[in-house]
């Protein structure tokens, strides 16, 4: 049987190579994941062009992932230090890697991501369009819009972020709401932009079958942007935001019809006591679709920290059915991240989506802070450095200040807990002060 997308594979019974392969990561049986990719609530963003892709799933029953964005600006357009990150992402088993350049040769630098990129590869055709087409926004038209998506699907990219929702009945909403932020979105502001300069309804959601279209043709996932997403506390969970998130619903159904996989974008800023119930009202209003969420945030007044703030919000929303994390860096809201900044959002965000797997009862996710406990009891330093998410840095703190033997590290010594436990539990004395003996 012939098949065009793995969602339309699956409601025929088929299970792709990357099904099969997505099953074995995960612990499930290509039985139990059938249905679940055939229903959309389980994604597999694997654009048919994108030939080194790793394929991973994406929702309901599997592992938290995280993405990392990057790309090119016009204040920092240093295509070696983006894929420097890019490497950086790979090496830390990020799943997905978003290029969002905005400036200079685009097009280039997203051909070499797709071919060197094991992770899923996303975008935001908006931001590209000016640059790849030439044109000021102003000048765009509808089918502008939609060139840049085929360009994009095209060249290989598996997920494209889509504002789609952000209609002319989602500005009014908006319009009235005075919000201390307005729009934070990107991608929504410029859709915003050109609608009201230009009279027209948005172009993604008046062609939306174009768009799906598309999309089908080479499998590519549509991620359903939040362009109304708060972008501080006091915007969370409003008109705005909720009435943007019931249409993201009616578009999911939508694409679905066309065999085509889709995710929902969620909030950015948003008070801890908000985020379980914003995770249980998108499941609920987008029939299961996987959610995907940048944040949330759950403080506005920890610039230079926010890969904390971020980490915090993450894991409670991915505890409570989120089931992709974007990556926040220590430069958001003040700057381009360099790779520093990279390396601690990332590993912020794997933090947050592991502590949430294990929270949720995710397959396996206990196996490895079991081995680690065992590690650490029996002072297996090596297996200690393996096991950590950031492996390099904890040998590099271990190394930093040697203790007196490798029974201990140098803040406890010879008052290590385990160490003292171990002792008395094999038999042997303990005595701080003089060497030690074996009885």
């Amino acid at each position: 049987m012939e098949y065009k997308t793995q969602m339309e594979a699956a409601k025929k019974g088929i299970v792709t190579k990357e099904l099969a392969a997505v099953a074995k990561k995960e612990g499930f049986t290509e039985a139990e994941l059938l249905p679940l990719v055939a229903s959309g609530r389980v994604i597999i963003p694997a654009n048919v062009r994108h030939k080194s892709l790793d394929p991973n799933g994406v929702g309901e029953g599997l592992r938290t992932k995280i993405n990392v964005n990057l790309g090119i600006s016009g204040d920092c357009a240093d295509y070696c230090a983006e894929m420097q990150k890019v490497q950086l992402a790979v090496q830390f088993g990020a799943e997905a890697i978003m290029d969002l350049s905005n400036y200079g040769k685009t097009r280039e630098f997203r051909e070499k991501l797709i071919e060197y990129s094991p992770a899923m590869v996303g975008t935001v055709p908006v931001y590209d369009a000016v640059g790849y087409l030439e044109k000021d926004l102003m000048d765009m038209t509808a089918q502008d819009f939609l060139k840049v998506v085929r360009a994009h699907a095209e060249e290989g990219v598996d997920f494209m972020t889509i504002h789609a929702g952000i209609n002319r009945r989602a500005v009014e909403g908006f319009e009235r709401s005075k919000r201390k932020m307005n729009i934070v979105s990107r991608g929504g502001s410029l859709l915003f932009a050109w609608m009201k300069m230009t009279g027209n309804e948005n172009p993604f959601y008046e062609y939306y079958d174009e768009v799906m279209d598309i999309l089908r043709e080479y499998d590519v996932t549509i991620s359903l942007g939040d362009a109304l997403r708060p972008g501080c506390l006091d915007d969370a969970t409003d008109a705005g935001q909720i009435g943007e998130l019931i249409e993201l619903g009616n578009l999911t159904q939508r694409a679905w019809e066309k065999d085509v996989q889709v995710m929902v974008e969620g909030p950015g800023h948003m008070a801890m006591d908000e985020i379980a119930a914003n995770m249980k009202m998108e499941k609920r209003l987008c029939h299961g679709a996987p959610f995907y969420v940048l944040g949330p945030l759950v403080t506005d007044i920890a610039p230079g920290y926010d890969h904390i703030t971020s980490a915090i919000g993450g894991a409670i929303a991915a505890a409570n059915g989120a089931d992709f994390l974007c990556y926040v860096t220590p430069a958001e809201h003040l700057r381009l991240p360099d790779l520093s900044d990279v390396r601690e959002g990332i590993v912020a965000s794997k933090i947050a989506a592991h502590a949430a797997d294990i929270a949720k009862g995710v397959r396996g996710a206990r196996k490895p802070d079991n081995e680690m406990a065992e590690a650490r009891q029996r002072f297996d330093w090596d297996a200690q450095f393996r096991l950590a998410i950031d492996g390099e840095k904890a040998k590099a703190y271990y190394e930093s200040v040697p203790a007196s033997d490798k029974h201990s590290c140098s803040m406890c010594g010879k008052m290590c807990a385990v160490r003292t436990t171990n002792r008395i539990l094999n038999g042997e004395s303990v005595e701080i002060l003089q060497n030690e003996t074996k009885k």
